[in-house]
């Protein structure tokens, strides 16, 4: 209770006109030193510790999250006042459906108030010209609730400056199958008009002639005997010798079906052209920049299922010990001056590497 006391204590000192005249002053001063230099685009966190901050402080679990949602908002506005252009937050978890329904209801009910005060006209989001995106499974929302959220995405629409993702419900688990299934249902539908037609995608002939291919590969690269079962090309039993400038070589024969399969059947996308980027345009964030910095709170050194595909190996990673109610931009100051130190250092070492390569 002490600790409480304390906090309160502090609350109102910091509230007080002359303290919060100079606080203000020295955020705005520190938000603007840190746009002189390379500003992240992309920044996603991990909202983790309200309910240990309830219990810590001896209040309801719900108050805990109230608090962590206010701790929300002056993030953002750090965030956008510094020039951060999307900002991904991991509101819900499917797998929080696990926790007390008492605390699911009392989250979701807490999501609909939290979002329209948010959205609304001359809010937060309205300000600075972010507009709200919802990613996750929304069959696992309620009706009510999935009314405010799109009601809360229609406010924000218009907005173009910036963006706020809240993944709710979320899991990268289900977004990364959903991408999945997405590449396979557009690489399995019949297209029209193609100026080259490919191969039928999945397609026996296509794999047979794929593996047979990779045979004679290895085959020739290893001077290893022919199977029977292949067919030489009649070049290859022609005599060879060096003052005829010829040589053997082999060719795989190709049943005539399997050419009507290819030629003169449905044309598919070519499933070999499948690459990196081709599940990366299906995943959620497709229009968000590349994950530049992930922050998680409260101590826990994992990333829960959470933006485990848009983590790259320029991603950087933060942990910190303080919790969600309590992260503000003295805790996040630290954080942005780290990464673009990190910058500076990476842009130094591909200068010196072009530097090199010229020179070469």
């Amino acid at each position: 209770m002490g600790s409480l006391h304390d906090s309160r204590i502090h609350k109102w000192f910091a509230t007080s006109p002359p303290v919060a005249w100079t606080v203000r002053q020295l955020r705005e001063l520190l938000i603007g030193s840190l746009k002189q230099g390379p500003v992240p685009q992309h920044v996603a966190f991990v909202m983790d510790g309200n309910r240990r901050f309830a219990r810590n402080h001896h209040i309801e679990t719900v108050e805990g999250h109230n608090l962590g949602f206010e701790s929300l908002a002056r993030i953002l506005e750090v965030c956008y006042k510094t020039g951060v252009k999307v900002v991904t937050i991991y509101a819900f978890s499917i797998e929080n459906f696990k926790r007390s329904k008492h605390e699911v209801d009392a989250l979701m009910s807490m999501a609909k108030v939290k979002l329209q005060q948010l959205a609304e006209h001359g809010a937060l989001l309205d300000r600075y010209g972010a507009s709200v995106r919802v990613l996750g499974q929304r069959e696992l929302i309620s009706p009510d609730v999935l009314m405010a959220v799109d009601k809360a995405v229609a406010m924000t629409a218009h907005n173009k400056k910036a963006v706020l993702n809240v993944c709710f419900p979320y899991t990268s688990r289900h977004e990364i199958t959903t991408a999945v299934m997405k590449t396979v249902e557009t690489y399995s539908t019949p297209i029209h008009n193609l100026t080259t037609p490919s191969k039928r995608t999945f397609s026996e002939s296509h794999i047979t002639q794929h593996i047979r291919k990779q045979m004679l590969e290895e085959d020739t690269e290893g001077g290893a005997e022919l199977p029977e079962s292949r067919s030489a090309s009649p070049s290859s039993k022609e005599p060879t010798g060096a003052d005829d400038g010829r040589s053997s070589s082999t060719s795989t024969v190709i049943n005539p079906s399997e050419k009507d399969d290819v030629q003169n059947g449905p044309t598919f996308l070519d499933p070999e052209s499948i690459s990196a980027q081709t599940l990366n345009d299906n995943m959620m964030t497709a229009d968000a920049p590349p994950l530049d910095l992930l922050v998680r709170t409260s101590g826990v050194e994992r990333l829960s299922d959470f933006m485990l595909w848009q983590a790259h190996e320029n991603t950087s990673i933060v942990f910190l010990k303080c919790l969600w109610p309590e992260f503000d931009l003295w805790q996040l100051l630290p954080v942005l001056v780290e990464w673009q130190w990190q910058q500076k250092k990476l842009q130094e070492e591909q200068q010196r590497v072009r530097g090199r390569s010229k020179v070469e």
